[in-house]
């Protein structure tokens, strides 16, 4: 529970009142013509795909985060979160408790070397943003992208953060519940953790596709000389005015050969004309 003041707790507001003041605070908003961008939980987890778990176990793998982030968990379960807005290097979000309170939180820009070497390792191993932001990556890909302090997910260090509720602690529990909504706001848009850092996803799969495996490696082709072909065969070749395109390979050869032969036995066949056959009768005269 947070300070109202050195002296005394602030009051209870019961979660009646504060989907009340919640609703209340968001009409007024859209009519104001504001986009209204509420997280919403269905059951008990609060995040489902390969994007939004990542993230929420990043924040947990922080010993500065660890202790704190629980707090935040019923808040966002009971859908105290009621606007969250993603944007580069930025989490805006209004998070509903004793009052409405507005909580700022800035990320650093993915630094291009380490984006660079993440690019660099996942080559040749995505073939398509689809599968990339669908999470259907190879656990090799998965590995490098959620390694801590070297992957896509940013430190306790590159996070900033803010919330305009009187709590004195730096992550209170409506920055806590504005930390888990992301995580589950990329269950549903994953690409936006690529906004929030800064950088372009598609710069994955074409960097797989600009670096072919290093497991290829092309074929070499050996030229036959003249005394190769002359070792092969036997007999001596001159190559003199004949390109390599002209050289037919030895099988091919071989065979040319043998079809040669045949041919010219067949046509130096004599054929033997057909007797006929002897009858005791003669032939009357006509």
């Amino acid at each position: 529970m947070s300070w109202y003041s050195y002296d005394e707790w602030r009051p209870y507001v019961s979660v009646a009142e504060r989907r009340r003041k919640a609703a209340k605070k968001i009409a007024k908003m859209k009519k104001a013509g504001r986009k209204i961008s509420p997280v919403e939980i269905a059951g008990r987890n609060i995040t489902a795909t390969f994007w939004g778990d990542a993230w929420c176990r990043n924040l947990e793998a922080y010993s500065d985060y660890a202790n704190r982030l629980p707090r935040g968990r019923t808040y966002v379960r009971n859908g105290s979160v009621i606007d969250l807005q993603i944007e580069a290097g930025r989490v805006r979000a209004l998070v509903s408790g004793s009052d409405i309170y507005e909580v700022d939180i800035k990320i650093k820009p993915l630094a291009k070397p380490r984006w660079t070497d993440i690019k660099r390792r996942c080559a040749g191993q995505i073939d398509s943003l689809v599968e990339l932001l669908k999470g259907s990556i190879s656990k090799g890909v998965m590995e490098i992208v959620t390694r801590k302090g070297e992957g896509l997910f940013p430190a306790p260090k590159e996070i900033s953060l803010s919330c305009s509720c009187p709590d004195w602690a730096t992550m209170c529990k409506h920055v806590a519940a504005t930390l888990y909504g992301v995580g589950a706001r990329l269950d549903h848009a994953p690409e936006m953790l690529f906004t929030l850092r800064g950088v372009d996803p598609t710069e994955m799969v074409e960097a797989a596709v600009e670096q072919p495996s290093k497991a290829y490696k092309p074929r070499k082709v050996r030229t036959l000389v003249s005394e190769d072909l002359s070792s092969v065969f036997g007999v001596d070749i001159d190559m003199d005015g004949v390109s390599e395109g002209d050289v037919a390979p030895p099988a091919k050869r071989g065979q040319r050969a043998a079809r040669t032969q045949k041919t010219e036995k067949r046509t130096t066949a004599v054929r033997k004309p057909k007797s006929r056959a002897k009858s005791g009768k003669k032939t009357a005269p006509r």
